[in-house]
């Protein structure tokens, strides 16, 4: 049998060069960013579970919170897990004082994403040390309403309810080598909590598309 030309075994660097623009691939080929919805939008209702507590958060429940920030996220996807420990930062250093309300919403379709399932998500708000509520939202009609489209997607809003910031986090993604620091949303927060008007001129937030259902 002749020599076959150019089918040599692999080397490590070409392992590892396919893996790198194979992940490269999957994270474009799965990323969706923000709809950055218009700027005073006011805060759609909601009637969901907390699977932390499982007690029933509404929207009216947070009207003594001089800010509300509302975060699409759920469990299974790399982009949330990326920023995990700044989601519980956020937890800790904002929910504590009641002047932020936070609630986290999570709408994949859990038949097909089992890791977005209530009991899977209680798990991992409790992991990364959520204070607020973690909300499931089995319809999906919430973030239908409030235009969500990727896991995350971050939405702030004042104390009329009016939308005063969508967007991301910070310009921390998996693999582009940019510290999480949860700067973004942070100065969202501070800007709203002193009445500063914030630039419209905001970043989108990407991640994993929500798991639509058929």
């Amino acid at each position: 049998m002749g020599t076959r030309v150019g089918l040599d075994s692999p080397t490590r660097e070409d392992r590892c060069a396919f893996r790198s623009a194979a992940l490269a691939w999957y994270k474009e080929a799965m990323a969706a960013t923000s709809t950055m919805v218009p700027l005073g939008t006011v805060a759609p209702d909601f009637d969901l579970v907390d699977v932390l507590t499982n007690d029933r958060v509404r929207l009216d429940d947070l009207a003594g919170s001089r800010v509300l920030l509302v975060e699409f996220i759920c469990r299974h996807c790399p982009y949330v897990r990326h920023i995990a420990g700044e989601l519980g930062a956020l937890s800790r250093d904002y929910a504590a004082s009641g002047d932020v309300a936070i609630v986290a919403i999570s709408s994949n379709d859990a038949v097909a994403y089992p890791a977005d399932a209530p009991e899977s998500l209680a798990e991992f708000g409790r992991k990364i040390g959520l204070t607020h509520p973690l909300l499931y939202d089995e319809t999906q009609a919430v973030a239908r309403a409030y235009g969500a489209v990727c896991t995350p997607d971050f939405f702030v809003f004042d104390e009329r309810r009016r939308l005063v910031y969508r967007g991301q986090l910070d310009d921390s993604r998996p693999g582009n080598g940019q510290p999480v620091t949860g700067r973004d949303i942070r100065g969202a927060l501070d800007a709203a909590l002193t009445g500063r008007e914030l630039s419209p001129d905001q970043r989108p937030s990407m991640g994993c598309s929500i798991k639509w259902k058929e």
